[in-house]
């Protein structure tokens, strides 16, 4: 479970929520003022509904499957791929490519288990490349449109709200007689507005962005090991297996491989 994004919707729903408590002086009868179920019901049935319209129905059951990437940890650590990949080069080395047929069966990543298996059926370098990049451009793809579904959503919750409001307005309006109470009514209309802003900004928009993020995340991974994978294709010996790849790291990251060989040795 990722923790940021846990901890991002308690932070940001509880500070709001904490602020309203202050704002009312934490009379819960002035908090009441916030409550509006229909209010809340056009912001979630019509997101949902807007949203829905603008996608097909695959994109919609394929929704929840990628939005559980915003939630779970960050994808394999680069370290750890490249330790991975050097340890296959070696032993690539020593017993041949065909010495990997063993290890492949024992691999749960599939992107990393497709390459070495190409690898091993002796595809050409070239064909290597243009599988598993058409595999990750796929994989891209799908990814965007849940992020483009949470994108758009966050677009439709504060018009919706908007909608909400004015709604509410023609309501209170209409059927309000005493000019005393226009004001408490023309307030709640403006609840839908607040929910809109909220969800958006709080859930949709947040949500969007960290699917990006995953989603950027594992082309590099993934980008990372097709190196490792053309290396050992290549016949380059650990070393430079290690070379070609830690390119791709970040300082922190060499550094942490460096200690990882230490300890090895």
């Amino acid at each position: 479970m990722d923790i940021a994004t846990i901890a991002g919707l308690i932070l940001g729903w509880g500070g709001l929520l904490l602020s309203l408590l202050i704002e009312s002086h934490f009379d819960v009868a002035e908090l009441a003022a916030y409550a509006n179920f229909a209010g809340l019901l056009i912001i979630v049935l019509g997101t949902s509904g807007a949203t829905i319209l603008s996608f097909t129905v695959e994109d919609i059951k394929n929704l929840l499957p990628t939005l559980r990437n915003a939630f779970r940890t960050k994808n394999q650590d680069p370290v750890s791929v490249v330790t991975t990949l050097v340890g296959y080069a070696g032993k690539a080395r020593r017993e041949g490519l065909l010495g990997l047929e063993e290890d492949i069966q024992t691999i749960e990543e599939p992107f990393l288990k497709k390459g070495l298996q190409l690898v091993v059926d002796g595809t050409d370098m070239e064909m290597i490349r243009e599988i598993l990049e058409t595999d990750t451009a796929y994989m891209q793809s799908r990814h965007k449109i849940g992020i483009d579904m949470m994108m758009a959503a966050g677009g439709f919750a504060p018009t919706l709200g908007i909608i909400g409001a004015v709604a509410g307005l023609i309501s209170a309006l209409a059927t309000v007689s005493d000019p005393s109470k226009l004001t408490g009514a023309i307030a709640v209309a403006f609840t839908a507005t607040f929910y809109g802003i909220g969800f958006a900004n709080l859930i949709f928009l947040p949500l969007g962005g960290k699917l990006t993020l995953r989603s950027k995340q594992e082309a590099f991974v993934r980008e990372l090991t097709l190196v490792g994978v053309l290396a050992i294709s290549a016949g380059d010996n650990p070393r430079i297996v290690e070379e070609k790849m830690k390119a791709f790291l970040s300082p922190a990251d060499r550094g942490k491989l460096a200690g990882a060989g230490e300890k090895a040795e």
